[in-house]
């Protein structure tokens, strides 16, 4: 309608074109006039747009330090040139009476090319969006964590499918299509997918729960129950860990946001309990010269920190010792090389005082009964 009353403010503004031609009779122009006029002013128009506009707004943008207006700039900049043909196209046809089929097509095409257009131009402020709050350099080395990358991607997927959604019922809607019991038919549908769907879309919201509470990433060695490894992958449905052993473990988003996860990557020094034991035949003055000598063991070690060290108990074949110590750093192997050292140390400094450890022994006692 709207349409309508346009072309016909251009035809009540253009004079009377009717000649007579031969064979023909007497011909208005006055139509095909106007629709021509109509087609060349908006071609120019979105010529002079793209050329001369866009570019001085160009020049404009690289001059700020913002970059919103330069993805302003871009998504205007991407418009495709048979855009532009296509709606001058199709306001032009406005002043003729075409049959009901082929009017539905050029409107279909109409509606379909500007729908799309702006849902390209809306993906572009998304994607802006997405990559400006969700895609972050966590670690400070230059590199989009790729935690933040999956969850910059299932939001401007999901963004994409929102937007199709709705582009479509519109193009529909206005092609003259009912589109209430269609809508009504999907709601419906939609509940009988959500439910058929719950666990997979449990693990999508899964997901989104890993991004923003962050109780790992990937890189990151943890503990799941009994299953330890190396994060690989997080995934819209499964987090994809690597073993010690080698394998691959796959383990699906819901479980993870429900089970108690160790991470030591988090871990910024270990604490270790380590207990030892000696004989009961060790002299008294050597048991006490043992604490001393852990803690000199310990001053000269690098990377490990003494807590404490005691005589904690009378075992049934040693007297218990017990030193609890730090290592100040996360890895693994930074703590099997202190304790090693310890180890090393200790064996060393007791065969010099000439003090054994002990291990299982039993000691039987007879009586001769006369």
């Amino acid at each position: 309608m709207l349409e309508q009353m346009s072309a016909a403010a251009v035809m009540e503004m253009l004079p009377n074109l009717t000649y007579s031609l031969p064979f023909f009779g007497e011909v208005n122009f006055q139509k095909a006039v106007a629709a021509a006029a109509v087609f060349c002013l908006l071609t120019f128009f979105f010529w002079l747009l793209r050329m001369v506009v866009l570019r001085q707004v160009k020049k404009l943008a690289t001059k700020t330090k913002g970059e919103f207006d330069d993805v302003i700039v871009s998504s205007i900049e991407n418009i495709r040139v048979w855009v532009y043909t296509i709606v001058a196209l199709y306001a032009s046809v406005q002043f003729f009476a075409l049959p009901e089929i082929v009017e539905r097509i050029f409107a279909g095409v109409f509606y379909f090319t500007v729908v799309w257009q702006v849902i390209e131009i809306i993906s572009c402020f998304v994607d802006f969006m997405t990559s400006h709050y969700l895609e972050k350099d966590e670690d400070g080395d230059g590199i989009i964590d790729p935690n933040s990358a999956t969850a910059s991607n299932m939001v401007t997927l999901l963004a994409r499918i929102v937007l199709w959604s709705l582009g479509t019922l519109l193009v529909l809607s206005n092609i003259g299509i009912e589109v209430t019991s269609l809508i009504a038919g999907l709601g419906i549908g939609g509940v009988a997918v959500a439910f058929a769907l719950q666990g997979v879309l449990g693990d999508l919201f899964a997901s989104f729960s890993l991004y923003f509470d962050k109780p790992f990433r990937i890189g990151d060695y943890i503990v799941i129950g009994s299953d330890s490894g190396t994060v690989e992958k997080i995934g819209i449905k499964t987090t994809r860990i690597r073993t010690l052993q080698g394998e691959e473990l796959v383990v699906s988003n819901t479980e993870l946001t429900t089970a108690r996860v160790q991470n030591f990557k988090k871990m910024q020094e270990r604490r270790v309990v380590a207990n030892f034991g000696v004989t009961y035949e060790t002299p008294q003055e050597k048991v006490h010269q043992i604490p001393d000598v852990v803690k000199q063991i310990f001053d000269a070690l690098d990377g490990g920190r003494l807590d404490r060290v005691h005589f904690t108990a009378f075992g049934d074949s040693a007297l218990i010792f017990e030193v609890v110590y730090y290592v100040e750093s996360a890895d693994y192997v930074d703590y099997l090389n202190i304790q090693q050292g310890f180890n090393f140390d200790l064996m060393k400094r007791f065969a010099e005082m000439s003090v054994d450890f002990a291990y299982p022994t039993q000691t039987i006692y007879t009586k001769s009964i006369s």
